[in-house]
């Protein structure tokens, strides 16, 4: 079973077809996808598949992984990288700017530490991969098996929220322009955004001057709203 979202007025590429994405929408990984494509204005069928619907992924692919693109030849590409290169190869580029090592390494050492803050909040949010209980339930186990109690993980935000925020602090001293990371939009803004975008649904983190004005610049940039905060 799967709980579909399509994307506003879906814009057919270059060939007439039509790219599908399959996606969770929390997932930072996915939204390197989205907002690339939005950066292109080019709209993606997009299908959120419940957690618990490895079935699809499955059928699609042969394992169980998220996102998948398939192309508008019908061909399907698994890492989320790739997609973004091949998205912003159609038509001029637009992540044509400098990458900085330091911003990737930023990027890898952010990812685990915010992920105890935001993967127990994800199941408050109500999205659409959680719409059954099962799904809730496979994602709620999954999860446990890798960072331990949601409840517990909660309980211990404010210990979390002060090594978060000194990446935060890292990353502000970073930023060269709310418009991209490095002053002109490149790979390291898809590393960074969806990182941030994750980060924004943990209540009470205070993004730095410089990290909340490029992420408010970019989100309204590509046209999304940040998920709600818990």
């Amino acid at each position: 079973m799967q709980a579909i979202a399509a994307s506003g007025a879906a814009q057919e590429t270059r060939n007439g077809a039509l790219m599908r994405l399959y996606m969770f929408e929390h997932c930072s990984l996915c939204f390197r996808v989205r907002m690339t494509a939005a950066l292109k204005r080019i709209h993606l069928q997009e299908t959120v598949v419940l957690d618990d619907d490895t079935e699809t992924m499955v059928g699609l692919v042969g394992k169980r992984v998220i996102p998948i693109l398939i192309k508008d030849d019908d061909r399907p590409m698994l890492e989320s990288m790739d997609m973004v290169k091949y998205i912003d190869r159609l038509g001029d580029p637009v992540l044509a700017g400098p990458e900085r090592a330091e911003i990737s390494e930023w990027a890898d050492q952010f990812a685990p530490k915010s992920a105890l803050l935001t993967q127990p909040r994800y199941p408050l949010l109500g999205l659409p991969e959680f719409a059954t209980v099962a799904a809730l339930d496979h994602y709620t186990m999954r999860k446990r098996k890798a960072l331990g109690d949601f409840v517990e993980l909660r309980a211990k935000t404010r210990d979390y929220l002060h090594d978060v925020t000194a990446h935060l602090d890292a990353l502000d001293r970073l930023i060269e322009s709310p418009q991209a990371v490095n002053g002109k939009l490149s790979l390291d803004d898809v590393r960074v955004l969806p990182l941030l975008r994750s980060a924004a649904v943990v209540k009470g983190l205070r993004f730095p001057d410089k990290v909340r004005d490029y992420f408010e610049s970019m989100m309204a940039g590509i046209g999304y709203q940040p998920l709600p905060a818990v």
